[in-house]
């Protein structure tokens, strides 16, 4: 029998952060600023997205144990309940399966109200987003060719769980998306690839001997590493330039800056320590830690926003 903190592993539902971080930033961002919103709609937005995540790192877990990719010569993460705890995978492969047979029910009900409120070719463009969105979850470790398994892991992890999910949950809401729309989509996407960046250099070796051929892989230790500080700076960049062109709100120049003042000492910290499967539950600790600050950053000031549009 499956415990809760099984499930929790399995679903790894610590890593939930970053879809959660995009939703909000998106719906936070439409609620703002949007003619109108819909709390109907951003809660079945958030029932289908978790759903999907869950469902989606499940299938993760579970392909990474069926495939050798986690085994106990390679892996060495406590949280691997699979690996570690002797967990029958058929649970993994069931959960991912109910997840995604979960979020159907929120979806549906979404694409009838976007109908309702939109008209039919809208509410195609959000099922084909959608389709798209479950079709990345499953390939990115499952079928014959995963994307994790290649080099493009990196944007596809970033495109969906960053810019893709904001602009659903700003398309929901608005009917249509403005250029404004997709410059916001951007930190955040680059800063969730970074994520995945960090996991795979630390992951090089293993990743080697399971036959993976990631971006980390190909362009080496060295490269990645310099490729992670510059995935920072330049998801920290267009948090700046988002500000500039006044798509955040006034105060967002500020807690960025805190975020970056939180950001380089943690850097500091994790190239002293680098970038190895010793090293790997430390590094991702902090590069979660630092997303969360990234995102409070960008997440509070449009927080205000939302209480000063409701108090006029």
């Amino acid at each position: 029998m499956l415990t809760l903190y099984q499930f929790a592993r399995i679903v790894e539902i610590r890593t939930k952060l970053v879809s959660v971080s995009s939703y909000l930033i998106g719906t936070l961002y439409a609620f703002a600023y949007a003619e109108s919103f819909s709390l109907y709609r951003a809660i079945l937005m958030f029932i289908a997205t978790i759903a999907i995540d869950m469902g989606t790192t499940a299938f993760n877990s579970f392909f990474d144990y069926y495939r050798g990719i986690d085994s106990r010569d390679t892996n060495r993460e406590e949280d691997k309940v699979l690996v570690h705890q002797s967990v029958a995978p058929g649970y993994a492969l069931f959960t991912a399966i109910g997840l995604f047979a979960l979020s159907i029910i929120p979806s549906v009900l979404l694409l009838i109200d976007v109908v309702i409120s939109y008209g039919i070719a809208k509410a195609f463009l959000l099922l084909v987003a959608g389709i798209l969105s479950m079709l990345v979850g499953y390939f990115y470790n499952g079928g014959k060719k995963p994307i994790s398994r290649g080099p493009l892991g990196e944007l596809f992890a970033g495109g969906f769980l960053g810019g893709v999910l904001i602009i659903i949950c700003i398309f929901i809401q608005k009917g249509y998306i403005a250029y404004q729309d997709t410059l916001l989509a951007l930190p955040s996407t680059v800063f969730i690839a970074s994520i995945l960046t960090v996991n795979n250099t630390c992951d090089i070796e293993g990743d080697k001997k399971a036959g993976r051929r990631t971006l980390s892989i190909l362009i080496g230790r060295q490269k990645s590493e310099i490729l992670i500080y510059l995935e920072a700076f330049l998801a920290f960049s267009l948090a700046y330039a988002c500000t500039i062109k006044n798509i955040l709100p006034p105060a967002s120049p500020y807690t960025i800056s805190l975020g970056l003042f939180y950001a380089v000492p943690q850097y500091v910290k994790m190239h002293k320590a680098g970038f190895s499967h010793k090293t790997k539950g430390i590094s991702m600790m902090r590069i979660l830690r630092i997303f969360t600050v990234f995102s409070a950053a960008i997440i509070i000031p449009l927080a205000f926003a939302v209480l000063k549009k409701l108090s006029e």
